[in-house]
């Protein structure tokens, strides 16, 4: 191909990409399957590749990341980023009616009202058309420059798609983190054993401070714009700049009103406090605008905030109860987590008992005392968490909690690593909670799924002396479990069964089942088709691990480490004598057919006629994509028995078309 075609072809993908793109992250209304997407991008990336210098700087390919920012410079801002004035009762907001009805002597005004996110504050400059710079809030006056970091956010434009805008101007939005990207995060850390996250909105903060942008578009972040500034706007209300947004290319959340007095700004604030919880996004009130601009010129600006808008905040539902003490509980990996034992209080439905403290920095800043009265809320949380303390009600007589320095369990000396908020246990091979955690994630169903093995037969067996690290678990004999309390010769015989059928498991399976710090399940299927052998891995060297698909520093890092020491040495030598797989099963996709081309599926359950990983290999083998999750890019949910129920109600709700497994063989015949 000629330089010349090539750049050709070059535009004519980057357009057909960016159409695409916008129809699926903006309209909800993708027209291609998720591999002929995929396709279009790939092929544009090897010409970009090919010829380097024809590569725009709005090029479609910057979504999937790749830069690295060693810091982020510093970078004033044209027109400061102010916060708003908060309001929490229908009687504020009156008030803040009556300040704006005097200030208008008498004019006739309306609102312009739009739900508030909880997300973090960007500004979005343009210049012809094309995204130059993405700069945070800061403190309002300066901020940091992450626009390599916002050019993998799908839903922020890299250009316009119309022309007839300024030839310059400044978009202000909020970039956040969805529901169910928040929650399918947070999925992964548990399977990998890690500690989850907090809330949505933080999440997303940290994720726009990532130096590697490529880690930044795994985390699918997304971004709702709001407001427009710049010179020769050609508007006259904020109405109108949410229409010219929108007009432009621009994602902007179909919630917003216009509201004739601050009585219909009430019913919209009562609607969404009923409605806000079945939105993709978190919320945490309404903010509320005069329409006009040239009233907003006039009411003008104190020096913190506008006076022509506010920010209305609903209360997170709370409770107030007694802190019984607090426990500390050890996980797999050695963390600590401490938790606040709470007097049960009913609350946002359910009845509570205990309630997050995430780490030591948190306790120290609440300054708890065990006794005091604690506020608990159940806002954007994955549970509740105490908020604050009653120190009205005080009595004197106890005194600050101070964080543990040992281990709760085995007594070691806690230790806490650089950069890092929670404490460790490092005594990995003999504190209680950590070696039976890992043999339950060692037999866990999506590891070795040693189902005859329960929580209480793995304690039982540790109390016994009988396992102390999952490669003991080959050495037993149905005699030693016959010594158990509770086990007959049937039980005992099931589980020596179940033992040896786990050996038929394949590679990625063991290399999950093992507990690398960071490796979840799906990390481990890369890891296992990238490398082939556990002897391939173990060679590697943190570079080499980067090169594997979607891996990053922090979990090359990780398996570099674990895979260094000795002892987790020994035990996966005593693993591969026991006769478990340490390489990958070379499956070589044959073409079969087209049948299936173009169709995108999800596998969920069990089947009659194939392994899971079997129809896998058909569905790509006819031509088929096989995808982790359900989104609304799915065509088919393949249902097995007992499958997922989320899957299934997520399926439904999306539309997404549920099969069993004979009509699956009926598209293929």
């Amino acid at each position: 191909m000629t330089k010349k075609e090539a750049e050709k072809k070059i535009k004519e993908l980057s357009i057909e990409i960016e159409h695409h793109n916008r129809l699926y992250y903006l309209e909800d209304k993708p027209v291609i399957s998720d591999y002929a997407f995929d396709q279009m991008l790939e092929e544009l990336l090897r010409l970009e590749k090919e010829f380097p210098d024809l590569k725009t700087t709005d090029s479609p390919t910057l979504r999937v990341g790749g830069g690295l920012t060693k810091s982020f410079e510093s970078v004033a801002h044209e027109y400061p980023m102010l916060s708003l004035s908060n309001t929490y009762s229908e009687e504020e907001l009156r008030d803040f009616d009556g300040r704006v009805s005097k200030g208008l002597e008498g004019e006739k005004y309306e609102y312009f009202c739009e739900l508030k996110f909880d997300g973090v504050s960007i500004s979005l400059v343009y210049e012809e058309g094309k995204l130059v710079r993405a700069v945070t809030r800061g403190d309002g006056v300066r901020g940091d420059n992450v626009t390599l970091n916002a050019k993998t956010i799908r839903a922020i434009p890299l250009h316009t798609i119309e022309k007839n805008h300024p030839e310059k101007f400044e978009v202000r939005g909020e970039i956040f983190m969805p529901r169910n990207v928040f929650a399918a995060l947070n999925r992964e850390l548990e399977e990998a054993g890690e500690e989850t996250y907090a809330n949505a909105r933080n999440t997303a903060s940290g994720t726009m401070k990532l130096q590697d942008s490529a880690e930044v578009a795994k985390r699918k972040l997304s971004c709702f714009v709001y407001f427009l500034l710049g010179e020769d706007l050609n508007v006259n209300s904020q109405e109108a700049c949410v229409h010219s947004l929108e007009r432009w290319g621009f994602h902007v959340s179909p919630t917003y009103k216009k509201c004739r007095n601050i009585d219909e700004v009430l019913d919209y604030i009562k609607k969404w406090e009923k409605h806000r919880e079945h939105l993709p996004v978190e919320t945490d009130g309404v903010v509320i605008k005069v329409n006009s601009l040239d009233q907003q010129e006039k009411l003008g600006f104190t020096a913190k905030s506008p006076r022509w808008a506010v920010a209305f905040k609903y209360k997170a539902e709370s409770a107030r109860t007694r802190l019984n003490a607090i426990t500390y509980q050890v996980g797999r990996t050695g963390a600590v987590t401490p938790v606040a034992e709470l007097e049960p209080i009913f609350l946002a439905g359910t009845t509570v008992k205990r309630a997050s403290l995430h780490n030591a920095n948190e306790i120290a800043r609440l300054g708890l005392h065990v006794g005091d009265m604690v506020f608990v809320e159940k806002g954007g949380e994955i549970i509740p968490k105490v908020t604050g303390v009653d120190t009205n009600v005080r009595t004197g007589k106890s005194s600050a909690v101070k964080y543990i320095t040992a281990c709760p369990e085995c007594g070691t000396t806690l230790i806490r690593r650089e950069g890092e908020a929670v404490h460790y246990c490092p005594n990995e091979k003999g504190c209680p909670p950590q070696v039976t955690g890992k043999i339950e994630h060692f037999v866990h169903r999506k590891a070795m799924d040693i189902n005859s093995i329960g929580e209480r037969t793995i304690h039982q067996l540790f109390e016994a002396g009988m396992v102390r690290r999952p490669s003991d678990l080959y050495s037993l004999s149905k005699n030693d479990l016959l010594k158990l309390e509770g086990f007959k010769e049937q039980s005992s015989q099931k589980v020596i069964s179940g033992i040896e059928e786990s050996k038929s498991k394949p590679f990625e399976a063991v290399l999950f089942a093992i507990g690398i710090r960071h490796v979840g399940k799906t990390v481990a299927e890369k890891l296992a088709r990238h490398f082939k052998s556990m002897e391939s891995l173990m060679q590697a060297d943190v570079e080499a691990l980067l090169k594997a698909p979607e891996i990053g520093e922090i979990i090359a890092r990780s398996v570099h480490d674990f895979l260094r020491e000795k002892e987790h040495v020994v035990e996966i030598g005593r693993l591969q004598k026991a006769g478990l797989k340490m390489e990958i099963e070379a499956t070589e996709v044959r073409v079969e057919s087209d049948k299936l081309s173009s169709k995108s599926f999800v596998v969920s359950g069990v089947f009659q006629h194939y392994e899971r990983e079997q129809l896998h290999q058909v569905i790509e083998a006819n031509g088929g994509k096989v995808l982790s999750g359900v989104s609304g890019k799915t065509d088919f949910l393949v249902a097995g028995e007992n499958m997922g129920p989320s899957k299934l109600e997520k399926a439904q709700r999306l539309g997404v078309k549920i099969i069993s497994e004979d009509e699956f063989r009926k598209m293929l015949s």
